[in-house]
């Protein structure tokens, strides 16, 4: 796969399935997931993401509303909470949180496109295309 800021943008995008992501996040050593989930909590904060992103980032990730990354995105600062989800250690709950950081990437960003960039913008993220194995077998 391409660099990690491509895929997370594709991934943000559904130009890429979960599944694939889910895949090569779990092929990443501890310390990659550790950037990896750290880099998109910026990405969040760049995008603009808010607290009121939260119930739909959660239902986009499937994930329940009792688990932890999705209990922390709920409350408090926004960047705050998106900084303490990227610091979780337990495997799953690293999981979970790339799952969820990925999902408030993708509300946050599609707002800011909306809003922002309407007429067309010149950010190279928005204008990605993939050719994933599904896509040309």
């Amino acid at each position: 796969m391409a660099d990690p800021y491509i895929i997370l943008n594709e991934l943000a995008q559904e130009l890429r399935p979960m599944t694939q992501g889910i895949e090569w996040f779990e092929g990443l050593s501890t310390e990659e997931q550790s950037n990896t989930l750290r880099l998109l909590s910026h990405f969040c904060i760049q995008a603009r993401a808010t607290a009121e992103d939260g119930p739909e980032s959660i239902r986009r990730a499937g994930l329940r509303a009792t688990h932890t990354p999705a209990v922390l995105i709920t409350r408090g600062r926004i960047d705050q909470q998106l900084e303490k989800i990227a610091s979780l250690t337990p495997y799953n709950e690293r999981l979970k949180s790339f799952r969820l950081l990925i999902a408030v990437l993708a509300v946050a960003d599609e707002r800011r496109r909306e809003r922002f960039s309407s007429d067309g913008c010149g950010h190279a993220w928005h204008r990605l295309s993939v050719d994933t194995p599904e896509a040309s077998a």
